[in-house]
């Protein structure tokens, strides 16, 4: 099987530019393309694995990656399924972040001479001229065409900002630069990023005469449309220091039963023939299911020994037990109130088992929160260092946090 049909197979593909010039370059190992990483944070997150997965299985395939680092783009913010303003924030915050996401995606892309390639796009966006910019690149883009994109419509009503209206011009224009000067004939992004692709084409088309391929992603959404890739509130990042790799293993442990064979069949590397078989198995099956994705994406982001060191602990937990790598949360005195005790709220927010104290006491309420095998009955419960030390935080049947007082 051909990587695009693979691609197929596992549901990846979404809306392409021409199938058959996409279909004859990647099956042929002729494509070097690019996908565009934001840097909003120091850390890449579960919704990237997407197109780090997406990369590996080109570059696989004889195919040439360009790892785009938004240095120049993140200055500005991507609209795209956004009702918000980003934050902006300052070159020495994106040029710290750029370096942690190199240092993450060399554990999925190999870079070098003749392999992959990682590249900055403010080492041309910052030095643009904005005259010459609106005489070169202005003069290509309708304003009417832009308005009817999705990524501006949904932000129409709440205010769309001149910054953020230049998003699609500065991405565009990354598709016109590094087909100019890398050689680069084909765009991968995810299926919100449609618009501004396509006027990476255009832009293509009208400066240079030639054509260049654009294709999207399915989105990673669970069975109620929502993306995934977050669990109470928070994003599930790849840094081990953000999200350990316990939590993350017991992240895709617990997604729920309808998305997962979607999740493996999008994200693993297990063979289309394997999958195939797994959609046979029985229903009593799902746990198995579950683990095996939960292992598969671990070892893809934090090596075998973490994923094998995070399915044991999670075993050892929820078979009673306390493994000696269960996820820890230390507390200082600063942690206890003038009495040496710490209420049942403000640890479950420490131990991020709940985003606010108000959650906290609703999950009390609801008879959620076991603290050493019992149940935390009240909401005004407060515990003593030696009561918590060395304790069992179980949220549920799923959540579990060792508490060490230092």
């Amino acid at each position: 099987m051909h990587i695009y049909e693979e691609l197929q197979k596992r549901g990846l593909i979404a809306q392409v530019t021409n199938e058959e010039e996409i279909k004859n370059l990647v099956n042929n190992g002729k494509a070097r393309f690019y996908i565009g990483f934001d840097c909003t944070a120091d850390s890449l997150t579960a919704g990237h694995f997407m197109a780090l997965t997406l990369m590996k299985r080109l570059q696989m395939a004889g195919n040439t990656p360009i790892a785009l680092i938004g240095g120049g783009t993140t200055m500005i913010g991507d609209p795209s399924g956004r009702t918000d303003m980003r934050k902006m924030l300052t070159k020495e915050d994106i040029d710290h972040n750029a370096e942690c996401f190199r240092r993450q995606m060399e554990k999925f892309i190999e870079f070098g001479e003749g392999k992959a390639m990682m590249i900055n796009n403010a080492d041309w966006l910052l030095n643009l001229n904005y005259i010459e910019l609106l005489r070169e690149v202005g003069a290509c883009f309708s304003v009417n065409n832009m308005l009817r994109a999705e990524c501006y419509k949904q932000r129409m009503e709440k205010g769309l900002s001149f910054l953020e209206f230049n998003y699609m011009i500065m991405q565009s224009y990354d598709f016109y630069y590094l087909y100019k000067n890398y050689g680069c004939n084909l765009q991968f992004g995810g299926d919100d990023q449609w618009s501004n692709m396509l006027g990476g084409t255009e832009l293509i088309r009208r400066k240079l005469g030639k054509d260049a391929n654009a294709m999207t992603i399915t989105l990673l959404t669970d069975s109620q449309g929502k993306k995934m890739g977050k669990t109470a509130g928070n994003a599930v990042w790849l840094d081990p220091k953000k999200t350990s790799p316990y939590d993350f293993y017991q992240y895709w442990r617990n997604v729920d039963d309808a998305d997962v064979m979607k999740c493996i069949r999008m994200l693993t590397f297990l063979p289309i023939e394997k999958i195939d078989e797994m959609e046979t198995w029985p229903d009593d099956k799902i746990n198995a299911k579950k683990e095996i994705l939960a292992y598969e994406l671990t070892s893809l982001v934090h090596g075998e020994k973490e994923a094998q060191n995070a399915q044991q602990t999670a075993k050892s937990l929820f078979s009673g037990g306390v493994g000696a790598d269960a996820p820890t949360v230390e507390l200082t005195d600063s942690d206890f109130n003038a009495e040496g005790r710490i209420a049942i709220a403000d640890l479950l927010v420490k131990t991020k088992q709940a985003p606010s104290k108000g959650e906290a006491r609703r999950l009390v309420d609801q008879k959620g929160i076991f603290v050493a095998d019992k149940l935390v009955e009240s909401a005004t419960m407060t515990f003593a260092k030696d009561e918590i030390n060395g304790a069992i935080v179980k949220k549920g049947k799923k959540s579990f946090i060792k508490i060490i007082v230092k």
